[in-house]
């Protein structure tokens, strides 16, 4: 469930798996896409249902890991993604952000009580869904499928393990961003900077080291942005996380085999059938 390993190419700043484990395990989901491509959740969710749904009648049993909380959200959860139309957009974003608080406001008064009128990203969007669907951003929470979001009612049932990054997070960032770079990532983002979409272009890494392929960054400047940029995300992810429920955390370890351990004991407690 990663957002950037969908994209062909884009391997070792997305810390893909390589072929060879791929093939191993039969994994989903990652080179379905051209960097090029504005590759979006609800892309994501049509292609992952389609997996899960043909694993489940067949009887097997998938391993969703990674990444991205709203990608595992949208497919254990009743999300819906509204319609998006490029030419509104654009139309929307040449406004101020006022006018378009103004807009939402005049629609519906009660907006500000569903989604963050300071967040201008927000506001445009509640505009564009309002514009295409005719719904507003309170109509929209109100509905059932919304009320079963915010209650962590899934669609399918699952057991959800979370590894806690443990004290030593940045040090581990440094030494996996590090790595990147001696394994050739500025190479790769070199081949790729012609060819990277608004979606790709902003991940992380990426998005940094592109500054220095155009020259407005040197390399020490960008790797520390990265790493700054990469701590951010962990933390933005954990608190994501942390708010659901439904997920068992257990303790970060050193030792690969300790985590799997823990991560066994505790998907037993659901799954006793599992050995």
């Amino acid at each position: 469930m990663d957002s950037m390993q969908v994209f062909r190419g884009m391997d070792i700043g997305t810390a893909k798996p390589n072929p060879s484990t791929r093939r191993r395990f039969g994994y989903h989901l990652v080179d379905i896409a051209d960097p090029s491509d504005e590759y979006t959740v609800a892309e994501f969710q049509a292609a992952g249902t389609e997996v899960l749904d043909r694993l489940e009648s067949s009887g097997g049993t998938a391993v969703v890991a990674g990444g991205s909380g709203l990608h595992f959200r949208s497919l254990v959860d009743p999300l819906e993604f509204p319609p998006t139309d490029a030419e509104l957009r654009r139309q929307l974003e040449s406004r101020s952000a006022d006018e378009l608080r103004d807009e939402l406001t005049a629609a519906d008064p009660t907006a500000g009580e569903v989604i963050d009128m300071a967040n201008p990203r927000r506001v445009l969007r509640a505009v564009e869904i309002m514009r295409l669907t005719g719904e507003s951003p309170t109509f929209r929470a109100a509905s059932d499928q919304a009320q079963a979001v915010r209650a962590y009612q899934p669609l399918r049932d699952f057991t959800a393990i979370g590894v806690d990054p443990g004290p030593a997070i940045r040090q581990r960032i440094e030494e996996r961003f590090d790595a990147m770079l001696d394994h050739g990532l500025v190479d790769e983002v070199t081949g790729l900077a012609p060819t990277l979409g608004r979606t790709a272009s902003h991940a992380v890494g990426y998005r940094e080291l592109l500054a220095v392929i155009e020259g407005d960054r040197d390399l020490a400047a960008a790797r520390d942005d990265a790493i700054a940029a990469t701590a951010s995300l962990v933390k933005r992810q954990r608190t994501y996380f942390r708010r659901d429920p439904r997920i068992g955390w257990i303790p970060w370890h050193h030792e690969p085999a300790q985590v799997l351990r823990s991560a066994l004991a505790q998907i037993q407690k659901d799954m006793p059938w599992i050995s």
